[in-house]
């Protein structure tokens, strides 16, 4: 799932009845009416049309008179005409969704018959903000220093960062849950004055869009999950499977790519050898950090720089460069890498702390860290959920998502994608009920639909746009890997740097 923190660091009962909740309701906010206006007159986003409504602070007690406000945009077909209404959501949690309805402008196949909605959800962007009051303590501390002055610092901040997120964000902070933030879905499509909308999530998106689903299954029509957390688990689960995620990648992709391409990176002529490099790089820079250009590089800032390479593969030649850089095999350049960014970081703990029970204490945090750390050492000694151990968790119980009475689920899914593992997706997949997995093989990438995967591109606007579920599960060949040096942006990255642009 996509961090801030992380890209700063370079850069979803058994009877159907049950499961259909009343629709989100509270005394005349479903007959507000959005103010529609331009988002900016900033060249390229002519077409995004931003505007907000209003939603209750706790929709347990809709009527107590405490409400929040939740900023949305969209795009609408040329010709004024729009079949459906597809609501996206670019994961996080927490992520700022408002840009990327424009990603799909260069899908004219779907933005040309949809209304397609960028939201951002309760918590983060230009909605009603939670904060940490700007303290994160990730990255802060060498995690893989076992020491116990470190460990004490690592697990004391931890509790610390759990105080300050819940402390700044206030009451807010307790009604930053899925089922809240479904509510907020629904009221939306009511006060657009629609019957049924369609999901598009990625990531992150694919948790809210299986919950969105059990709970108002008659509202969503088309659904599409694009890398799939393990949805029908808890937030504990689907982190812990984080390491494993990035460490496959970076061995099975990235470092093999990297030696291919020795020419360029000099950092080694196998995937093992360029492992090693990154193992002795990391190891000096714990002796002595570099500082370059753009900032300070210690051992956890590379950790995170190659973190972020694996989302993408046109990511890979940006990260190995760094790495190079770094181990001194090719020149450091010689000029500097020139909304609210903790509000994400704050929605994103809210909502995993919030949601789902964490099991554990610092005994099983630091056991936990030590076991995945030695079998994946990339990632594996980070614990992002590790403030929920300490978490003041309010009385929150979701209703497990099953699929049932839920329309056909399209759920896209690459082989190795890094931080929403296929194991967990395939879990999901087999307890949710008449979904459809479309599997990307031999493909690593996060986020798949929107870019430039022709086969999956024509598989969900099939579904989305001409209205036809597959039959069953079905499959896709992936992208190959790209030369040094050719970069692009994917749906998420390209709706993040939009995002950017605009100050947001």
């Amino acid at each position: 799932m996509h961090r801030r923190k992380i890209a700063a660091a370079l850069a979803a009962v058994t009877a159907t009845s049950l499961l259909i909740a009343p629709q989100a309701h509270a005394a005349g906010l479903a007959d507000q009416r959005i103010k529609w206006q331009k988002c900016s007159d900033e060249p390229g986003f002519e077409r995004l049309e931003c505007g907000s409504f209003t939603a209750p602070m706790d929709w347990n007690n809709p009527r107590d008179g405490r409400t929040i406000t939740i900023a949305v945009s969209r795009t609408v077909p040329l010709n004024g005409k729009a079949k459906t209404a597809v609501f996206t959501n670019p994961g996080g949690p927490g992520g700022e969704g408002r840009t990327l309805p424009l990603v799909y402008l260069n899908r004219p196949k779907l933005s040309e018959n949809a209304e397609i909605y960028g939201i951002d959800v309760r918590g983060t962007g230009a909605s009603s903000n939670v904060t940490c009051g700007g303290f994160d303590t990730l990255g802060s501390t060498d995690p893989r220093d076992r020491s116990r002055a470190n460990l004490d610092l690592l697990y004391s901040g931890m509790e610390l960062q759990a105080k300050f997120c819940q402390t700044k964000s206030g009451e807010l902070g307790r009604y930053i849950t899925t089922d809240q933030t479904v509510r907020d879905l629904d009221l939306l499509r009511q006060v657009l004055g629609r019957k049924k909308v369609d999901w598009l999530g990625y990531s992150g998106g694919s948790w809210m869009g299986a919950y969105y689903a059990t709970y108002f299954p008659k509202t969503l029509d088309k659904i599409v999950l694009d890398s799939n957390t393990e949805f029908t688990a808890p937030w504990q689960t689907v982190f812990g499977d984080f390491g494993m995620g990035f460490e496959r990648r970076f061995r099975v992709d990235f470092a093999p790519w990297v030696a291919r391409h020795d020419d360029a990176y000099h950092l080694g002529k196998t995937g093992e050898e360029v492992r090693q490099a990154y193992e002795r790089t990391r190891a000096k820079l714990a002796q002595q950090p570099v500082t370059l250009p753009e900032g300070t590089y210690y051992p956890v800032t590379l950790d995170l720089v190659l973190v972020q390479g694996q989302y993408s593969k046109y990511a890979f030649d940006g990260a190995a460069r760094k790495l190079a850089e770094l181990a001194g095999t090719v020149p450091a350049p010689l000029t500097a890498q020139a909304s609210y960014p903790d509000a994400a970081n704050a929605t994103l703990h809210s909502i995993v702390c919030n949601d789902t029970k964490f099991r554990g204490d610092r005994r099983f945090l630091e056991r936990d860290a030590a076991q995945d750390g030695a079998k994946w050492p990339l990632l594996g000694y980070y614990q992002i959920m590790g403030p929920c151990a300490y978490w003041d968790r309010p009385d929150v119980d979701l209703k497990r998502p099953n699929g049932i009475g839920v329309t056909p689920t399209l759920m896209v899914q690459s082989e190795r994608d890094a931080p929403t593992p296929i194991e967990g997706a395939r879990k999901a997949h087999a307890g949710f009920a008449g979904s459809r997995m479309l599997t990307v093989e031999d493909e690593g990438d996060h986020g798949i639909y929107g870019f430039d995967n022709g086969c999956v591109n024509d598989v969900v606007e099939r579904y989305l746009v001409d209205r036809v579920t597959p039959s069953g599960d079905l499959s896709c060949p992936g992208v190959p890997l790209p030369e040094p040096g050719q970069q692009q942006a994917g749906p998420l990255e390209q709706a993040r740097e939009l995002a950017v642009r605009l100050g947001w």
